[in-house]
């Protein structure tokens, strides 16, 4: 990255927000991913050691929005969606089309959510907000999570899981676990040198 916080390989002409701290090996492919980057926490996004950021990845960052990525962790066209806080652990894989969100941004009420999207016809953005408590994520070490599923808030996901693609993950996912479907429930077992046993479920 050069002094003035831009990508050498670069194709947007964008810059990397002064609150996102990199490693000296740090791989972002391109400023587009921070398009949607509001967060004005001193450090609103940190990449470990030996982390990468690719095409199609999106920090949408809320003004109180942190997001930690640990070392050697891979991000591919994911979408980060953070108003509180998300971490994301070493050596975690994350694949295109994930939508990892720690907040609704709009209320469950019918009335309150009408309101907040007349209030977004008129402000310059039409951006619909609303005072929505975000739940944190994390995502422990060496986790997999498959394309095109979404994390809600308030998951933790324990070390060396995999979430299945396509699943909606809305509870705390086991260590050494697989989950898939929607809702993403735990499928099989794993230890630290891969898979032991399937789940019965006729028990």
């Amino acid at each position: 990255m050069s002094s003035a916080r831009t990508l050498p390989w670069d194709w947007y002409p964008g810059t990397i927000p002064d609150n996102v701290v990199l490693a000296d090996d740090t791989y972002i492919e391109t400023s587009l991913s921070f398009e949607l980057c509001r967060s004005q926490a001193p450090v609103g996004l940190r990449l470990g050691r030996g982390s990468a950021v690719y095409k199609d990845t999106m920090f949408d960052l809320g003004v109180h929005g942190r997001v930690e990525v640990g070392e050697y962790a891979l991000i591919h066209g994911a979408r980060i969606v953070c108003d509180a806080e998300l971490k994301i652990g070493n050596y975690t894989l994350i694949s295109w089309q994930v939508v990892l969100m720690d907040t609704y941004r709009l209320p469950f009420d019918l009335i309150e959510r009408r309101q907040a999207l007349e209030r977004a016809a008129h402000t310059p953005t039409r951006s619909p907000s609303a005072d929505i408590p975000a739940q944190p994520i994390w995502i422990q070490d060496n986790v997999w999570i498959g394309f095109d599923a979404c994390i809600l808030p308030g998951v933790t996901i324990g070390e060396g899981a995999i979430v299945g693609a396509r699943s909606v993950v809305t509870q705390d996912v086991p260590p050494y676990t697989v989950v898939a479907g929607n809702p993403a429930r735990v499928v099989r077992h794993l230890d630290a040198g891969g898979i032991t046993r399937g789940i019965d479920h006729e028990k």
